[in-house]
């Protein structure tokens, strides 16, 4: 990681040549990512939205969404993933506040979705661009069915002109209004895979990944992170997102930081920066030095391996021993049932499930050829075995490797 400061230290103003220069000398690095990332995938925080009282502010989603139409002209692609539903809805309402119960979360957040896309479609529509509202649930992303139809809705809303607005459906999911760990956050990083988006920008509140707390004077922004270490890790609690009065937003740098690991693990490059920044989203694709830039870990991952390792949820778990956690990180092989010692939670033949190494800590994740009830029964066994024991050996593995994704979760 670098830990240098990086303020442009010149008014935010990428249409003038003589910036736009200035920022793509001062970082070339960026200015790669920028110029081959001809899809972008934007993600905008709930405090970036709205003013203190929780009221959506017009002014800041007008100044997002024409940020949105440059990039396009630009000739680019465009996904925004925005939160704010919630918050447009308790100002909408006249609340004080943020609903704890989850009828009345959800009820807001139905108010709170048509004001949202209601503001985005007024500010498109003068460019002659249109809002295309899509609410996801994690289900139509842990569906591999699903999960293509909503890659093949978002490119052919591109064919028309359109902007696709995501956002989670707030008011039919139940575990994500009960949880803070800023969902949406992680959703963009699906999306960022989804779609194999080289830039994924997450826009908050903050300039970026700060190496102390950002109220003291010798704290700095991170300009570049090239491996989300431990070290990295622990720079989250240094940089809180605030949540402000209202209790608004759910995310914090935490789960942003998760966010930059799904993506740049699949290959991807992200960038955390100030969404109330004038022409934020103009200077990033200037390659300006601001904000904290994660960068991409190694190659492009494949489409189908994101999906199993970085977008669907695990149903069970595979305990594996030394000898097979050292087949599968080392020596690309396919794991065989003789080297799972124990089964965890109920799934079925095709379900996505974690593997992990004895003492429980992630390794990877696959496509099971077997379910957990006839698994249980061949645990530690020889593939010779199975006939013996199931009557039957549809397969000698019971993860193959081309189904297979390591994800070296810590």
């Amino acid at each position: 990681m670098v830990l240098s400061g990086n303020e442009f230290g010149v008014a935010a103003d990428a249409k003038t040549p003589l910036l736009i220069s200035l920022a793509l000398m001062l970082d070339p690095v960026r200015q790669e990512i920028a110029a081959t990332s001809r899809t972008v995938v934007v993600k905008v925080g709930t405090r970036v939205l709205t003013h203190e009282d929780g009221s959506l502010d017009n002014d800041r989603v007008t100044a997002i969404a024409e940020q949105l139409v440059w990039l396009i002209e630009d000739q680019r692609q465009v996904v925004l993933v925005s939160s704010g539903a919630v918050g447009a809805g308790i100002g909408r309402l006249g609340l004080r506040r943020r609903p704890t119960d989850l009828g009345h979360l959800q009820a807001v957040a139905a108010v709170g979705q048509s004001r949202l896309i209601e503001a985005y479609n007024r500010a498109l529509e003068p460019h002659g661009r249109h809002a295309a509202q899509i609410l996801l649930t994690a289900d139509d992303l842990n569906d591999r069915t699903r999960y293509l139809n909503v890659r093949n809705t978002l490119l052919a809303a591109f064919q028309y002109q359109a902007i696709p607005i995501i956002n989670e459906n707030d008011t039919v999911r139940v575990d994500e209004l009960e949880r803070s760990v800023g969902d949406n956050d992680r959703l963009a990083a699906m999306v960022t895979n989804l779609l194999r988006a080289p830039l994924l920008v997450l826009l908050s509140d903050v300039e970026g990944l700060y190496d102390g707390h950002p109220s003291r004077p010798e704290s700095q922004v991170i300009p570049t992170v090239e491996n989300i270490d431990d070290a990295i890790r622990g720079f989250h609690a240094q940089t809180p997102v605030d949540a402000g009065p209202n209790q608004l937003s759910k995310g914090g740098m935490a789960s942003k930081l998760e966010a930059a690991r799904l993506a740049t693990t699949a290959g991807e490059n992200v960038i955390i920066a100030n969404g109330r920044r004038a022409n934020v989203l103009m200077e990033i694709a200037a390659g300006a030095p601001i904000g904290t830039l994660f960068l991409a870990q190694g190659p492009a991952v494949a489409s189908r391996k994101r999906w199993i390792g970085l977008t669907a949820h695990p149903t069970g778990r595979l305990l594996l021993d030394a000898g097979a956690q050292h087949a599968l990180e080392k020596q690309g092989r396919s794991l065989l049932a003789v080297g799972v010692s124990s089964v965890v939670g109920d799934f079925h033949k095709g379900d996505v499930v974690a593997l992990c190494r004895p003492d429980g800590v992630e390794i990877a994740r696959g496509l099971i050829n077997y379910g957990s009830d006839d698994l249980r029964r061949i645990v530690g066994q020889p593939k010779d075995r199975i006939v013996e024991i199931l009557g039957q050996r549809p397969y000698d593995e019971v993860i193959h490797r081309d189904n297979l994704a390591l994800t070296g979760r810590e």
